[in-house]
């Protein structure tokens, strides 16, 4: 919005020339998007604790990881919509809201957001803390995952190639098989954040940290000299989707105040399949997915790890892990929450760091 009013007057006040630059817009959006999140936090959390939206943890997939005593059951939930206010707040005011990839980007992470919060709903309202069938949901991600796909392969200012990590200018091209990469892609990476948020402040840091990465990303793929210069293929465009992960930084900072140990709010399912949705939406978009298996590699080890327990416990009746995801077997071998949260935080920086590496290591 900002964008769009005050960038025109530069042909008459040389100032308001700044808002033509991507880095200024997107430092704007992270302290915009911050301070939203301060100033709405408390108030959402007395209205979601005034309608008692709190759920029990689903204690029977992992005993012994709640005793009677610790069940956080007057914890609210929903939280996901602070980060979505301050998010879809910031991005209007300091974005090109007309750029495909912006708008997608915002469709997506509200879509996902909604979905979340009819699964969150149902399960506060309905008892039910499975929430929505597991398989309705994996569906109606698979639709709007299947659209972003399909707008991607029709696109003509794209192609359907993938850019490999530490290797200098060969690409794969997978033709039609694009689409159902990009959903795989999209859907998998909503689902592994929703698996990581089990724990105060785990999911929302790791989020931070992938969106620290894909801020440096976009701006170096969408900026034709750093693109060249580093050997990494341009893509016109994606440098603005650095102000939209600028905004998610700053609403995860604003989310955090409020969800670190302990936890005055949970984000829940709301604020989990849209975080999700929006990395896993600007990975696609910047031609930087298979990277994601490194900058996000906590939300790959964690879904790994249920994967792992699941076809173990179904092939062999024995479990690999005492719970999982991985973070509950940690809690269950004694370790302190914040300390395990503290710990994944640091794997998951140097798994950013590594994945910055790349752009040099080819």
């Amino acid at each position: 919005m900002l964008y769009h009013l005050l960038y025109p007057l530069h042909n008459y006040f040389s100032a308001f020339n700044i808002f033509r630059y991507i880095t200024f817009r997107a430092a704007m959006a992270a302290i915009t998007a911050f301070l939203i999140s301060l100033c709405v936090g408390g108030l959402f959390i007395r209205i979601l604790k005034r309608r008692r939206m709190a759920h029990l943890p689903r204690t029977e997939e992992c005993p012994g990881i709640y005793p009677k005593k610790e069940v956080k059951a007057a914890t609210p939930t929903m939280g996901g919509l602070i980060i979505l206010a301050a998010l879809v707040g910031s991005v209007l005011l300091w974005s090109d809201v007309t750029h495909p990839a912006v708008f997608i980007v915002l469709v997506v992470t509200l879509y996902m957001g909604l979905l979340g919060l009819y699964d969150d709903l149902i399960k506060v309202r309905r008892n039910r803390p499975k929430g929505i069938g597991g398989r309705t949901k994996l569906l109606a991600q698979c639709l709007i995952a299947a659209g972003v796909g399909l707008y991607l392969f029709i696109d003509p200012l794209r192609d359907t190639s993938l850019d490999i990590p530490f290797v200098k200018h060969p690409l794969i091209y997978l033709g039609w098989f694009y689409i159902p990469f990009a959903m795989l892609v999209l859907v998998g990476t909503t689902n592994a954040v929703n698996l990581t948020d089990g724990q105060d402040g785990l999911a929302i840091g790791c989020v931070i940290m992938t969106a620290i990465a894909y801020s440096i990303l976009s701006y170096v793929t969408g900026h034709a000299r750093f693109a060249h210069y580093l050997g990494i293929p341009y893509v016109e465009g994606s440098g603005e989707l650095t102000v939209v992960t600028s905004a998610l930084i700053g609403a995860g900072l604003g989310f955090l105040w409020f969800n670190a140990h302990p936890a005055e709010v949970f984000m829940g399912d709301t604020g989990a399949l849209a975080l999700g949705g929006a990395v896993g939406t600007v990975a696609l978009f910047t031609k930087k997915e298979i990277l994601l298996l490194l900058a996000g590699g906590i939300f790959v080890i964690e879904a790994l790890s249920v994967l792992m327990q699941v076809a173990s416990f179904r092939l062999t009746g024995r479990r690999i892990f005492r719970a999982a995801p991985l973070h509950h077997h940690f809690q269950l071998l004694g370790w302190e929450e914040s300390k395990i949260v503290a710990r994944f935080w640091i794997v998951g920086a140097v798994l950013v760091f590594v994945s910055l590496a790349s752009l040099k290591i080819r």
